[in-house]
């Protein structure tokens, strides 16, 4: 997972959208597509229910899984079919860390900046007239992160449906929300490749490589090393039982030790809302330590505490197990790559075709109706964003198992 930088008052992009821009570098963009992220081919299927969305007059909310650094290619491949180009929230430190030249260009391509560790409202009202007045679809990626789990949504955060919800109550117009399945597969085995990555962490944590064992293997023998070393670490022992419980184990002790720092209540929130929480007590009091060295210090250590237990949460523990695919097997990697060497992003090993596939429109309305306020209705519509996405994924996954054992 890609280290950020985190602050309250972020700087501001505002989307620039243009048409003309998006057509005129058409070429350069498949063009980076093809080198830079190796994607051969782009699939869309369901377009249909976007066409006839936009046709329709609506204000239309895309709601994608967020899982790899091509999702945006994807992305723009469909809306190269639709005829019509997308806006784009886009986390503010995409554009603090791309040059002068990207971020114009990204903002040409209809991306606005938001702060997610608050209450961003000029990114919240920006999505909102997009939703209510603009001819062109609104892309926000619920997840938030990219977690690099082709075949598992992480859960969705509500602030998407919030804006979609609140967006009824200002538009004239119908407000609907597409859900959107992402999927990578490889088209060329990258297995060699891996396995050479895979020798480069074991010696990285002083490991001889184990290349007789199977990867999926070596996989599971190096992430137990890994947890093992960080519950060493925080708990000062190591924990018993399955890996995943293991996880969840040390999510818990780490993230709950710092709300009771902060005197936070958790509420039943997901870990990726706990994280916010704590990322935001943590970046408040950083602003009024009124040159405490120690106590900055301790701040800063905790920040770098709760950006392991996001790195952590994107490890289920049994996602490689539960189907030891090609693809699962890479992201596995591709995430020790990123976590244990230090890589801004995984190298790209073996060329690879992207499925973007559409739901049926959600009528957001009748979430709405009888909700005083749109967060009440926030949780049941984005329960069924999410549930919408992750059936698709489930599909993929049933229609590649199938093909895998028809395969002479």
């Amino acid at each position: 997972m890609n280290q950020q930088p985190f602050r309250l008052k972020s700087p501001q992009w505002d989307a620039r959208l243009s048409p003309f821009w998006v057509r005129f570098t058409r070429p350069y963009r498949r063009r980076m597509q093809l080198q830079v992220q190796r994607l051969l081919e782009i699939e869309v299927h369901g377009i249909d229910h976007l066409r006839s969305a936009v046709a329709g007059g609506a204000g239309v909310l895309i709601t994608p899984n967020h899982p790899g650094h091509a999702d945006s290619y994807a992305m723009y491949e469909a809306a190269d079919q639709l005829g019509r180009p997308f806006y784009f929230m886009t986390a503010w430190q995409v554009f603090e860390l791309a040059s002068p030249i990207a971020s114009w260009v990204y903002q040409r391509y209809g991306c606005f900046s938001i702060e997610r560790e608050g209450t961003d409202l000029r990114a919240f009202k920006r999505a909102v007239q997009i939703l209510s007045d603009e001819s062109h679809p609104l892309v926000v990626f619920p997840e938030g992160d990219v977690y690099h789990m082709n075949d598992r949504v992480t859960p969705f955060r509500e602030g998407t449906a919030v804006v979609a919800l609140t967006a009824v109550k200002h538009a004239s117009r119908p407000i609907v929300a597409v859900p959107c399945a992402l999927k990578y597969q490889y088209v060329q085995d990258p297995t060699p490749e891996l396995e050479t990555v895979m020798s480069e962490l074991e010696q990285h944590i002083y490991w001889r490589p184990r290349v007789s064992q199977p990867l999926a293997e070596r996989i599971y023998r190096f992430a137990e090393a890994a947890i093992s070393l960080k519950e060493l670490e925080y708990m000062g022992a190591t924990q018993q039982g399955p890996l995943p419980d293991r996880v969840r184990g040390l999510i818990e002790f780490v993230l709950g030790s710092l709300e009771r720092f902060h005197g936070i209540n958790t509420r039943d929130q997901t870990v990726p809302e706990r994280v916010k929480n704590v990322r935001r007590a943590c970046l408040e009091k950083l602003e009024t330590v009124n040159g405490d060295p120690q106590l900055a210090a301790q701040l800063e250590h905790q920040l770098a505490d709760v950006f392991f237990v996001i790195q952590l949460f994107s490890y289920p523990g049994d996602y490689v197990a539960e189907q030891p695919t090609t693809e699962r097997l890479a992201e596995t990697i591709d995430k020790f790559e990123e976590d244990v060497l230090g890589h801004r992003t995984a190298r790209i090993r073996g060329s690879r075709r992207a499925i973007v596939q559409f739901a049926e429109p959600i009528d957001v309305r009748k979430f709405a109706e009888g909700a005083a306020q749109p967060r009440k209705a926030a949780g049941p519509l984005t329960e069924a964003l999410e549930n919408s996405v992750q059936r698709l994924l489930d599909k993929f996954s049933a229609q590649q198992s199938t093909t895998t054992e028809t395969e002479p």
